[in-house]
């Protein structure tokens, strides 16, 4: 090739830079068997003009599409002027357009007010489902077919349109010919004429059926969404003063009789203050002082159950002055004989102070010793046995006493408080008494227990204790 015009592309993408000084067998191999090659070999033999069509097979993105072009050739000073002219790019964007009108389930409509034509792309017939054989419909026409109140207000923004030109963008819903309604949105403007009335329509209409699916499934989501938003916000409320009502606070100081209580209540279940674990700090109608801990074997409301039924049944028998024997039996036998409380156990620790006398007798049902610190020295109060409660039907439970003196320390809890994974109880009894007596001399002497015995992210379950003193 002699020359080539600086914006020439030939098939292969070669701009007219590339292509001088090449030659034709050596650029399109494979030429010479065709019907171009021999029509150039006429124009250098004969001078006539050869025009003609080539189509050729090109692969865009990996993807084959088959080409045609239109080819002139012309003599000039023993060789040849060439030119070429791609015919199929006005079918290419053609496809494109129905391509993406088909993927976004759009079509283009015009509408000539003045001689009352009409015309729709191929998409607008799928939208509607409509035989393409019938033709187009107009506006006013696909107003009636809106269904319920989408037809008044389509009749209007109609109306609007075609009198003052006002353009229009709504969603309505129209009914098929069969039983399905489509939801379809429909923009449209006008041209006007000198004096401004409407004399051209131009617009699309877009099937948004599944998009409105969607959207209305996203509002039920929300709507379902806040009524649990509000139900839980109900059932917080409720445990709130569930929790106030079946448990005093997690943390407070109390006077009862003379003595100071101190109360540290941890529940294992986050967000809740409520578990199997629980105590009563009372003062009785007699000027004493009831004085529990307990533990209901197990977590969740099954726990939470037994432990109100222990905790409320054992403060009224206390009330009326039932004996602490008699109390432990009486629960005993209410885990044995209540149907949905059937294989509940627990461990109960109860004491009365008397505080005319100074002294302090207690109960136990398979629950920790209490723990006394005195004169710089702690230890385990030795009690007469009680089998944990539900285990038998005829369990024996006795009281013991001790009298509190002065600057005494006093310490009922629960085994969450000492036990351990994997360690002997011993241990963790070890431990607490070693602990109670370091911080016997100091301002707030549970709040050092505590933070020295129980780590938040390793414990296993629930912890209560009462710290009572003199």
């Amino acid at each position: 090739m002699a020359a080539a015009s600086p914006d020439a592309v030939d098939i292969g993408g070669r701009d007219g830079a590339r292509l001088v000084g090449r030659s034709v067998l050596g650029t399109y191999p494979g030429i010479d068997t065709t019907d171009l090659w021999r029509g150039y070999l006429d124009v250098l033999a004969t001078g006539a003009v050869h025009e003609g069509e080539l189509e050729y097979e090109e692969a865009g993105a990996g993807i084959p599409h088959r080409s045609r072009f239109g080819v002139r050739a012309s003599a000039c000073q023993g060789g040849l002027i060439v030119s070429w002219d791609r015919l199929d790019a006005g079918e290419r964007e053609q496809r494109r357009l129905a391509l993406m009108q088909r993927l976004g389930r759009m079509g283009w409509v015009d509408r000539d007010l003045v001689n009352g034509t009409i015309v729709w792309s191929d998409e607008v017939y799928s939208i509607f489902g409509r035989d393409r054989a019938l033709g187009p419909m107009t506006l006013e026409e696909l107003s009636a077919r809106a269904e319920g109140e989408d037809r008044a207000a389509m009749e209007e923004a109609v109306r609007r349109l075609l009198k003052s030109g006002e353009p229009m963008d709504r969603t309505f819903g129209v009914r098929l010919p069969g039983p399905e309604v489509r939801q379809v949105r429909v923009v449209a403007e006008t041209e006007t004429d000198v004096h401004g009335d409407p004399v051209r329509v131009h617009g699309f209409f877009q099937d948004v059926t599944t998009a409105k699916h969607a959207e209305q499934l996203l509002l039920e989501h929300r709507q379902a969404a806040l009524a649990q938003q509000s139900l839980l916000a109900a059932e917080r409320d409720l445990a709130a003063r569930l929790q106030d009502t079946l448990l005093p606070v997690p943390q407070q100081t109390l006077e009862l009789a003379g003595l100071s209580v101190d109360v540290a209540y941890l529940p294992l279940q986050k967000g809740l203050r409520l578990g199997g674990d629980w105590y009563s700090a009372i003062e009785l109608p007699d000027g004493s002082a009831l004085l529990v801990v307990g533990d209901v074997a197990g977590h969740g409301l099954d726990a939470v159950a037994t432990m109100a039924l222990l905790r409320f049944t054992a403060k009224g028998m206390a009330i009326t002055g039932t004996p602490l024997p008699t109390v432990l039996a009486n629960l005993n036998t209410l885990l044995l004989h209540t149907p949905d409380r059937t294989g509940s156990t627990a461990t109960m620790i109860m004491a009365v102070y008397q505080p005319a006398v100074s002294r302090l007798t207690w109960v136990r049902a398979g629950h920790p010793p209490p723990l006394l610190v005195r004169d710089d020295r702690a230890r385990f109060l030795p009690t007469a046995g009680g089998i944990l409660l539900g285990a038998t039907p005829s369990p024996r439970y006795e009281a013991s006493t001790v009298d509190l003196l002065p600057g005494d320390h006093l310490l009922l809890y629960t085994d969450g408080l000492v036990e351990r994974p994997n360690e002997p109880i011993d241990e963790g009894l070890a431990r607490l008494a070693a602990t109670a007596l370091a911080h016997a001399r100091t301002p707030r002497p549970l709040d050092g227990i505590v933070r020295s015995l129980v780590a938040p992210h390793a414990r296993r379950d629930d912890v209560c204790v009462l710290h009572i003193s003199r």
